[in-house]
């Protein structure tokens, strides 16, 4: 049922578990990360984050032109690709 809860709400991702999963990490290293600048917000008892926000400092955090692709078992692998590809074209060129 939490999980359903998530995924109504594709804007904001609530609790350790659901960033970590977001990002493929363990809830420890999510919590590490955020000590290191990754950007989360308290409200109330829980830690939230916006998955953009989170892209886009991974994006800086990796020396990338522009937001990290996050890939999710929604995520459209072809279309990310593309878009590397034309992004990585753009920077030799």
């Amino acid at each position: 049922m939490v999980a359903k809860n998530r995924e109504q709400s594709p804007g904001k991702l609530k609790g350790w578990a659901a960033i970590a999963g977001f990002l493929g990490l363990t809830p420890a290293s999510a919590q590490r990360w955020a000590k290191e600048g990754m950007p989360v917000k308290k409200e109330g008892r829980f830690t939230v984050a916006d998955p953009a926000e989170l892209q886009e400092w991974l994006g800086r955090e990796s020396h990338m032109k522009g937001p990290a692709h996050v890939m999710t078992q929604d995520a459209d692998i072809a279309a990310a690709l593309k878009e590397s590809i034309s992004v990585a074209k753009g920077k030799k060129g």
